[in-house]
């Protein structure tokens, strides 16, 4: 079963969808054209609420680390790359060549950008934090707005 919550940000509202094993998705406004059936919205799921009380003191500048359950969906590749934007200390930027080597496949850029794109945990798993090797800033789910505010926030 996946449960549901909507939230508000100071980059907007989000909906948070958790099922009993961890958070699956945080879904900025313009990713939000769809919902299952069945799914159930409960504002009490534990897992939801502890990943509310995290983003509103990471909002605040009171979290650097997240301890929210994590329970993506993707592909053995996707799941590596996520796994490696894990790693990317708070306030600090990596390109997605140095991703790519960092899960050994350093010929794997354009793909590492494409799981970056698919990465359902925005903020949770940080691929805000991954720039262009040109220091440039790259695409973003939520949009490249909101990535800069991230960006900000954690200078």
């Amino acid at each position: 079963m996946i449960y549901y919550t909507h939230h508000h940000t100071p980059i907007g509202n989000i909906r948070l969808r958790a099922s009993d094993e961890g958070l699956v998705a945080l879904d900025h406004i313009n990713q939000q054209n769809t919902l299952d059936n069945a799914w159930a919205e409960n504002l009490q799921h534990p897992i939801l609420q502890q990943a509310i009380t995290e983003l509103d003191e990471y909002f605040a500048g009171n979290r650097q680390i997240f301890q929210t359950p994590l329970a993506p969906v993707g592909t053995p590749f996707q799941i590596s790359v996520w796994q490696t934007l894990t790693t990317i200390p708070f306030g600090e930027t990596a390109s997605y060549s140095d991703i790519a080597t960092a899960i050994h496949k350093p010929k794997a850029v354009r793909a590492v950008g494409a799981a970056n794109g698919r990465n359902p945990l925005s903020i949770f798993i940080p691929c805000h934090r991954v720039i262009g090797k040109n220091g440039t800033l790259t695409g973003y789910g939520g949009g490249l707005k909101i990535k800069t505010i991230l960006l900000k926030l954690e200078q």
